[in-house]
C-alpha cells in the first residue's frame, strides 16, 4: 500500500467511530461507553488547542529531554557486514522508555479535564513508571494494576513506581500477567470514572485510545525521520520495531508511512515456540475477535476466549494487536515477523557489549530482527526503534540465562 499523504492518512484513519478498516471501534457496555466518550470528546477538543499543544511541547523539551537522538551502531554494523544499523534512542527518554510520550499527554489531558486520579495497567512496568512520573509531575493520584508474575519479574520498576508515589495493585487472577492487569484496571476505572481517567499503555483498547496513544507517540517518527535525513542525506531503507500492543512501533512507523522506499517491520514475540501458550504473536497466529472493547487479531483458546500468552519480555505478552497494526499489515504496508526468546537474549548481550547500550528485552526483539535482516542484505541501512533500556531486565536475564563469558580476539 502506498500512502501518498501522511496528513491525509491521519485525517482518514481512524474513522469517526474509531475504525482502521475493519479493526478498532468500541465494544463496551453503555455505562462504560459513556465514560470513554467523555475522554474522546475532551481529547478531540483539547488536542486542537494551542494552549494544550504548547504545554505538551514545553514538557517534552524541558522535562522529558526530547528530542532523543539517533545513534549509529557502527561496531555492531561492522560485525554483521556492510549494512549500517542505527537506533532511535527512546531509552534516553526520561524514565527510560517511549511510554512517557503518551503518559505525559494523558496526564495533561487529565489535568485539563479536572480529574484527580490516573488508573492504568502495566506489564514490563515501563508504562507504570511513566504514568507514575506523569502523576507526580501533575500532582495527581496514581493506581497501577500489575500481574503478580510481572511484579516478581520487574521488581526494579515496581520500586520506581512506589518511590514516585503510585499505588501498585497486585493482580492475582488468571495467568497474573498483562491481560489480567488490563481487566483489573478497567474494572477500577468503571467504579470511579467521575474523578479518574483511564490511561491505557498502548495503541489498544476501545476508541479513542489507539488514536490518542498514536498521536502522542507520533513525535518519535517525526524526530527520527528528520534526524536520519540530517545524519545521512537519505531516509533509512528499513525501520524495525517490536510489537506487543504496538505503541512504540506505531510511533516510529507513523513518520515513514508516506515513504514507499522505506520498508517497515513489526517484530512479535515468538517466545518458546509456535505452540499456543508459548508465544504472544497475536498478529501472526491470531484471528479476528473482540478483546478489551476493540476488534483486533487475537490469540484464542478452544472456547474462543483470549488464550494464554508468553514472552520473556513482559511488555509484549498481550493476546491482541493494536487495530492499526492489523490494518497496516493486511494492507501490506508493514511486514510482521517474529523473534524468539533466545534470539532476543543474544541481541540483548550483543548490543550491550558492542555499543555500550543495554536494551530492554522488548527492544531486544527489534535489535535481533535487525541483525538477522542485515545479514540477508548486501547494503543499505536499518533504523531500530530502541524503545526502552534494560535496567529492569538485568536481574531476570542473569538469573535465567547467566552472563556469557568474555571472549577476546
Amino acid at each position: 500500500m502506498e500512502i501518498k499523504s501522511l496528513a491525509g492518512y491521519f485525517q482518514q484513519y481512524p474513522s469517526y467511530d474509531g475504525y482502521f478498516g475493519k479493526y478498532g471501534g468500541s465494544y463496551l457496555p453503555a455505562h462504560l461507553q459513556e465514560a470513554i466518550d467523555e475522554i474522546k470528546d475532551a481529547y478531540v477538543t483539547i488536542s486542537k488547542s494551542s494552549k494544550f499543544i504548547g504545554d505538551l511541547r514545553k514538557i517534552r523539551r524541558e522535562f522529558q529531554g526530547r528530542p532523543t537522538p539517533v545513534t549509529h551502531l557502527e561496531r555492531l554494523s561492522n560485525d554483521l557486514g556492510k549494512v549500517q544499523l542505527y537506533a532511535k534512542r527512546e531509552d534516553l527518554n526520561h524514565s527510560g522508555a517511549h511510554k512517557l510520550n503518551h503518559c505525559m499527554g494523558e496526564g495533561l489531558l487529565a489535568k485539563y479535564m479536572g480529574k484527580k486520579r490516573l488508573i492504568a495497567e502495566t506489564g514490563a512496568g515501563q508504562h507504570g513508571v511513566a504514568l507514575a512520573t506523569a502523576a507526580a509531575y501533575f500532582g495527581l493520584e496514581c493506581d497501577i494494576y500489575m500481574g503478580a508474575v510481572d511484579i516478581k519479574k520487574q521488581a526494579p520498576n515496581v520500586a520506581r513506581m512506589k518511590i514516585l508515589g503510585a499505588r501498585v495493585i497486585e493482580v492475582t487472577a488468571g495467568l497474573q500477567t498483562l491481560k489480567e492487569a488490563v481487566d483489573g484496571a478497567f474494572a477500577a476505572y468503571l467504579e470511579d470514572y467521575q474523578s479518574s481517567i483511564y490511561c491505557i499503555g498502548s495503541v489498544v483498547g476501545p476508541h479513542p485510545f489507539p488514536m490518542l496513544v498514536r498521536d502522542f507517540q507520533h513525535i518519535v517518527g517525526v524526530e527520527a525521520r528528520e534526524q536520519f535525513y540530517q545524519m545521512t542525506g537519505n531516509l533509512p531503507d528499513h525501520v524495525v520495531a517490536c510489537v506487543g500492543g504496538g505503541s512504540n512501533a506505531i510511533g516510529i512507523f507513523s513518520g515513514f508511512l508516506a515513504d514507499p522506499s522505506v520498508s517497515l517491520y513489526g517484530v512479535e514475540p515468538l517466545g518458546r515456540g509456535p505452540e499456543l501458550g508459548d508465544h504472544a504473536a497475536s498478529y501472526t497466529y491470531g484471528s479476528e475477535g473482540v478483546l478489551h472493547g476493540f476488534r483486533t487479531k487475537m490469540l484464542k483458546d478452544d472456547k474462543g476466549e483470549p488464550a494464554p500468552v508468553y514472552s520473556i519480555a513482559s511488555g509484549l505478552d498481550y493476546p491482541g494487536t493494536g487495530p492499526e497494526h492489523c490494518f497496516l499489515g493486511e494492507m501490506g504496508r508493514v511486514k510482521y515477523d517474529m523473534i524468539g526468546d533466545k534470539e532476543a537474549v543474544d541481541a540483548f548481550f550483543a548490543l550491550s557489549r558492542k555499543e555500550g547500550i543495554i536494551p530492554a528485552l522488548e527492544s531486544s526483539h527489534a535489535v535481533a530482527y535487525a541483525m538477522k535482516l542485515a545479514k540477508t542484505l548486501r547494503t543499505g541501512s536499518v533504523l531500530i526503534n530502541l524503545s526502552g533500556r534494560g535496567d529492569k531486565d538485568m536481574d531476570y536475564v542473569i538469573e535465567h540465562y547467566g552472563i556469557p563469558p568474555i571472549t577476546r580476539d
